[in-house]
């Protein structure tokens, strides 16, 4: 088995992405899903990042709506969808998660989301 996103709550375990990629360079970050037409069914893009500060995620050259998950410590800070060329969001994170729209809508502020190796 691969990398995985999986959202864990009291209740249950669900995976949110198996098809997962690390934006672990500085291009890798810097591009993230830019100038992509699609993002298929199970994709996740994951930012880590050495400390928690406040990061954004801008949309400029993003052709398609995603969800946007910012943890620290694997504790969900904030969760939004961005709309494609015009979405921005901001807020702090050690690691901001990337997933197709429509992914993290069960996803609230204060639960966790792990990327399991």
């Amino acid at each position: 088995m691969g990398v995985q996103v999986v959202h864990v709550t009291e209740a249950k375990q669900d995976v949110l992405a198996r098809d997962v990629e690390r934006a672990d360079s500085t291009r890798k970050q810097l591009q993230g899903v830019m100038f992509r037409s699609s993002l298929p069914s199970g994709y996740g893009l994951v930012f880590p990042f050495e400390t928690a500060k406040n990061r954004g995620v801008h949309m400029l050259f993003v052709r398609v709506p995603i969800d946007v998950i910012w943890t620290v410590d694997e504790e969900v800070t904030a969760v939004g969808r961005l709309k494609p060329w015009t979405g921005y969001g901001r807020n702090q994170a050690d690691r901001i998660i990337e997933l197709s729209a429509g992914t993290a809508t069960d996803v609230s502020v204060g639960d966790r989301v792990v990327v399991q190796e």
